[in-house]
C-alpha cells in the first residue's frame, strides 16, 4: 500500500479500489450528529465511511451522503450484516434493509460483522448472490480468525476481500495478519486507537514529541505504514480533520518496531471464538 495523501487507496483482490483512511460511526446519534460528522469528513477529504446494521445509523449516514456536493461514486460506503441476522434469508432481508435505509442504489463494501458459529458460511453465500448480481461492488468479514477465513475459502467461491478486526499495538495478531497478506485479504483496523487506552504510552508520547504530531496520528500512521485501511471513529470536526492530518510525517523502521514492541495481545472487544457469551452477558441479541 503506497502512501500518498487522504485521496490515497489500497487495490482489493477483485480490484475494486479501497480508501486506506476512512471515518468510522460506531456511537454516532442517527440524525443531525452523524450527518455533520460525514460531512466534516468528506469536506477534509475523507472518501470512505463505515457503518453497520448494528450502529443503527444507517439513515443518517445515507442523507449525509445524499446531501452531500460529492458524488456518489467517489465515496466508499461499508456497512454490516449482525450476528443474528446470518442465515441465508437473513441476510438477504438484512442487505435490502440497509439498503432501504441508506437509501442507495449500491453498497461498495459488505462485511459480515461477527462470525456467528453455525450461520456465517449462509450469510457468506447470500453476500456472493449480491456481489455476483452487481448489488455489492466487494464483500469480506470482520472479527474473523485464520479458521474462519479457511472455512469460506474452502467453500471455492469468492474469498474475503476484506477483514475488519480490532487492530492497534497492543493487539497485532501477527499470524492472522500474514494470512491475510498470503491470501490478498485486506487488513483493516476498528479500534485502532483503543479508545484512548494508549494516550499515555510512554513510548507513543516520546514519538508523538519527535514527529510533533498527537498520539492519534502516530497510531493511524503506523497502522497504513503496516499496509492496514484503517477508521478511527469520531464525532469532532477538529479531531476528525486531526486525525486525517498524517501524510507529511513518517515513522522510521526503529519507530514502527517499537510500537510493534507494544503488542500483548490484549482486547478491548471480545475476541471472536467468545463472542456469543461476550455479547450476551451484556444482553445484546
Amino acid at each position: 500500500m503506497k502512501i500518498t495523501d487522504i485521496s490515497g487507496s489500497t487495490i482489493l483482490s477483485n480490484g475494486v479500489k479501497m480508501p486506506y483512511l476512512g471515518l468510522g460511526v460506531y456511537k454516532a446519534e442517527d440524525g443531525q450528529e452523524v450527518i455533520n460528522a460525514i460531512h466534516h469528513a468528506l469536506d477534509a477529504g475523507y472518501r470512505h465511511v463505515d457503518t453497520a446494521t448494528y450502529y443503527y445509523n444507517e439513515e443518517g449516514v445515507g442523507k449525509a451522503i445524499r446531501t452531500s456536493s460529492i458524488q456518489r461514486e467517489e465515496i466508499f460506503v461499508t456497512t454490516k450484516v449482525w450476528f443474528s441476522q446470518q442465515k441465508y434469508k437473513d441476510t438477504l432481508k438484512s442487505f435490502e434493509t440497509s439498503m432501504q435505509k441508506l437509501g442507495l442504489e449500491y453498497l461498495d463494501l459488505y462485511l459480515i460483522h461477527w462470525p456467528h458459529p453455525d450461520y456465517f458460511l449462509e450469510a457468506w453465500k447470500a453476500m456472493e448472490e449480491l456481489y455476483h448480481a452487481g448489488r455489492i461492488r466487494a464483500i469480506g468479514v470482520c472479527n474473523c480468525m485464520q479458521h474462519h477465513l479457511q472455512s469460506i475459502i474452502e467453500l471455492g467461491g469468492a474469498s474475503p476481500m476484506v477483514n475488519q478486526v480490532e487492530f492497534h499495538p497492543n493487539l497485532i495478531q501477527k499470524e492472522l495478519l500474514d494470512f491475510c497478506k498470503q491470501n490478498n485479504i485486506q487488513y483493516e483496523a476498528w479500534s485502532p486507537l483503543k479508545r484512548g487506552g494508549l494516550f499515555n504510552e510512554p513510548v507513543l508520547l516520546e514519538l508523538a514529541e519527535k514527529h510533533t504530531k498527537n498520539i492519534a496520528q502516530i497510531l493511524i500512521r503506523w497502522d497504513l505504514q503496516k499496509g492496514v485501511v484503517t477508521i478511527p471513529k469520531s464525532t469532532k470536526k477538529e479531531r476528525i480533520v486531526s486525525n486525517a492530518d498524517v501524510f507529511n510525517f513518517e515513522l522510521s523502521e526503529e519507530d514502527m518496531k517499537r510500537i510493534d514492541d507494544l503488542d500483548n495481545n490484549d482486547r478491548t472487544g471480545a475476541h471472536p471464538d467468545h463472542f456469543l457469551e461476550y455479547f450476551t452477558k451484556k444482553g445484546i441479541s
